[in-house]
């Protein structure tokens, strides 16, 4: 496959991952954002056991959340990856959009058509942000010296 990246494993294996490390975002910033949250909505001296409470009961239902959206985006990826025979930009463009689309389409065809578009937006923008940063940080080569003028 041309461009493969090679530090990466095996696509079944990159969607297992890429879903366990979804989980894992997605249960702590939500388990946090739960905390917050259940700490603010509980009367004075019973905080920290609402922050708990709700953040043991919400939590894992995000994580849960984010580990379908990153599991779907990872297999897409590795179809279109398969189909293409080529790894750029555009696999995660139409793996983005694709799963907003498939992620919807229990809504109809215009909820399933608006996350679509969404999703491969949202990831144009992230893999735009990439490349601008890794052109924008990346090490220029050494300026060469002209050859001095001949002796004569």
């Amino acid at each position: 496959m041309r461009g493969a990246d090679v530090s990466r494993d095996p696509c079944p294996w990159v969607i297992l991952n890429d879903a366990g490390g979804a989980f894992a975002m997605g249960a702590i910033g939500g388990g946090t954002w739960h905390f917050i949250k259940g700490a603010r909505n509980s009367p004075y001296g019973e905080r920290f056991r609402g922050g708990m409470n709700s953040m043991r009961s919400r939590g894992p239902i995000i994580g849960g959340n984010f580990a379908v959206w990153g599991g779907m985006f990872s297999t897409f990826e590795c179809v279109l990856k398969g189909i293409r025979q080529k790894e750029d930009p555009w696999n995660s463009i139409g793996s983005g959009a694709i799963t907003g689309g498939m992620l919807a389409a229990r809504g109809g065809w215009k909820a399933a058509s608006v996350s679509a578009v969404f999703g491969g937006v949202l990831l144009a923008l992230i893999e735009g942000v990439g490349i601008a940063m890794s052109r924008a940080f990346a090490q220029q080569p050494p300026a060469i010296a002209p050859p001095p003028p001949a002796q004569q």
